[in-house]
């Protein structure tokens, strides 16, 4: 699909085609559908972002924990969207070692313990290591930054998604 297909769709098809951008999160897409025509991948992506920067901070929250722990329990109930699949095999985190699993068992959990949402990365281009790595620095920030962190990775993710979506 190109940039000019998507201007052209209706509310439905617009959201039909941008889904999954943001993990379970169509509020989104939806509110960003008014700001058409864009010109391209960069201003739909803006517009997108501008549209989450908007929201308030309970819909920001819901949206960061609407995203799955990586090689969490949904990955190994097989449970998670097909981006998000795709994005944590990438990185190999679909082949921990039981040591690695155990490591990022123990930091997910904290994470969540101490910011009440799921650590968020943008995994592509990075292996499991970097990932622990990154989760062993961020766990320790406060947590206006790491929300402002975990924000920014999701920015990241949609605009992967959108690069893979649009031609």
């Amino acid at each position: 699909m190109t940039v000019d297909e998507l201007n052209a769709l209706d509310a439905s098809g617009f959201a039909a085609a941008l889904d999954g951008i943001f993990e379970h999160s169509p509020w989104i897409v939806a509110r960003t559908f008014d700001a058409r025509p864009f010109a391209s991948v960069d201003a739909l992506h803006g517009a997108l972002l501008a549209t989450l920067s908007r929201a308030s901070v309970d819909e920001q929250l819901a949206l960061l924990r609407a995203h799955p722990e990586l090689a969490g329990k949904a990955a190994i109930a097989r449970a998670l969207t097909p981006s998000s699949t795709s994005e944590q095999a990438s990185a190999g985190l679909d082949a921990c070692t039981p040591a690695e699993f155990a490591e990022l068992s123990a930091l997910n959990a904290r994470y969540r313990e101490q910011f009440g949402f799921p650590f968020i990365i943008a995994v592509r281009g990075l292996d499991r290591r970097q990932i622990i790595a990154a989760l062993e620095t961020r766990v320790m920030r406060a947590r206006d930054v790491e929300f402002r962190e975990a924000l920014a990775q999701v920015g990241r993710i949609a605009r992967l998604r959108l690069e893979a979506l649009l031609s």
